[in-house]
């Protein structure tokens, strides 16, 4: 919805979100919400190592294989889920689920982080 001053390019930028896949060097655009697992499929980004490109559960959270790390912009994603605090519990604060993950706004991620 328009506020007073803005023009309809800047309302549909605000709706927007830049995903920037850091080892790929590639950027990705997404509606807020977007899931990230699908909008990286979408965008040929390989989230998975070998083990998870076999063994994946397709985006339900209950394999663990999609992990990602958010480098910058945690503030622009939805809160962990119950499923991501049981599969990540040993894991720093900014790793993430890609499948359990909507992005709202700009943010950074690394693939398959060590």
């Amino acid at each position: 919805m328009m506020q007073g001053g803005e023009t309809e390019t800047q309302v549909k930028r605000a709706a927007m979100a830049n995903i920037k896949f850091v080892q790929e060097n590639r950027e990705a655009i997404a509606a807020d919400g977007a899931n990230l697992r699908i909008k990286a499929l979408e965008n040929g980004i390989d989230l998975y190592t070998t083990w998870g490109k076999m063994m994946n559960c397709g985006g339900y959270g209950q394999c663990g294989t999609c992990i990602v790390e958010i480098v910058e912009g945690v503030e622009n994603l939805s809160p962990r889920t119950p499923v991501e605090n049981k599969k990540l519990k040993k894991k720093p604060a900014n790793y993430r689920l890609a499948c359990q993950t909507l992005v709202n706004g700009p943010v950074s991620v690394v693939t398959k982080p060590k």
